[in-house]
């Protein structure tokens, strides 16, 4: 128990640590990103302004430096290799096995999440690690049936659908990308369009990771990116239906055996 509140804090530790770095950034001198939310955005003229710039790009500056002498796990190149499956997210066994698997879940998810963004045009996206924990917390408590089904050696394409369909919603429940923060109109901020889209492709190919039994194919997480798009209608459709989880099983099943 006490580990695992440790992991918790870590995690938002990190989270509120990539928050300031981010406020930092907006606030350098030789920023190009929207100064009405930098750290002197709010502040009235006045003479000493471009002081504080200058300060934000040093101290940028420092902690890039001192990151390069830190070690962290911070994977080299983030694309379907980075992708495990189900059961090695939610493996069977004693407390540090659990906690391993939470650990590389939520990393794995932090960046893969990030990488979907990206490929968006979303450089710079405000994506809450702390989130996923609570996503693993929430699926252990509230699915642990279907992840039986899914981690099982034989598991069908529709149990393996069925566990990643409720992976979908708890993601989804949970807005590990912060709304409003990484996008520019109501539009992004006000629904779920957003994280449905760089969400889904990330769950996809957690499936297809499952179904593959072994190390995925680099180009994986491109096409769960391709086929959640084609069917990005009816996944939101069934996202919005009051039994989320039933509605979404049939779509990620169908697209898991034509991938696979």
């Amino acid at each position: 128990m006490l580990r695992q509140i440790s992991e918790d804090v870590r995690a938002n530790l990190k989270d509120r640590l990539r928050e300031l770095r981010d406020a930092i950034r907006q606030g350098r001198h030789d920023s190009a990103g929207d100064t009405s939310h930098d750290i002197t955005g709010n502040l009235p003229p006045f003479p000493g302004r471009s002081l504080l710039g200058h300060a934000a790009s040093a101290v940028d500056e420092a902690l890039t430096i001192a990151e390069s002498f830190v070690p962290h796990s911070r994977p080299l190149k983030v694309d379907g290799t980075t992708v495990k499956s189900l059961r090695a997210y939610f493996p069977q066994g004693d407390e540090d096995r659990q906690i391993g698997g939470e650990r590389q879940f939520r990393r794995d998810m932090y960046y893969l999440t990030r990488a979907v963004l990206a490929g968006y045009g979303i450089d710079n996206p405000r994506v809450h690690e702390a989130s996923f924990s609570a996503v693993h917390v929430a699926m252990r408590k509230r699915h642990a049936d279907l992840l039986a089904g899914a981690t099982a050696d034989a598991a069908s394409t529709d149990q393996v659908a069925a566990a990643c369909a409720a992976l979908l919603v708890e993601c989804l429940n949970h807005r590990p990308v912060q709304p409003g923060e990484i996008g520019t109109g109501p539009a992004i901020a006000g629904d779920r369009s957003l994280d449905i889209r760089c969400l889904a492709p990330v769950v996809l190919a957690c499936g297809l990771a499952t179904k593959a039994h072994g190390t995925p194919e680099p180009d994986i997480l491109e096409i769960a990116v391709l086929a959640a798009e084609v069917r990005e209608d009816r996944i939101r459709q069934a996202c919005a239906h009051a039994n989320a989880v039933q509605e979404l099983t049939p779509v990620l099943a169908t697209l898991l055996a034509h991938l696979t």
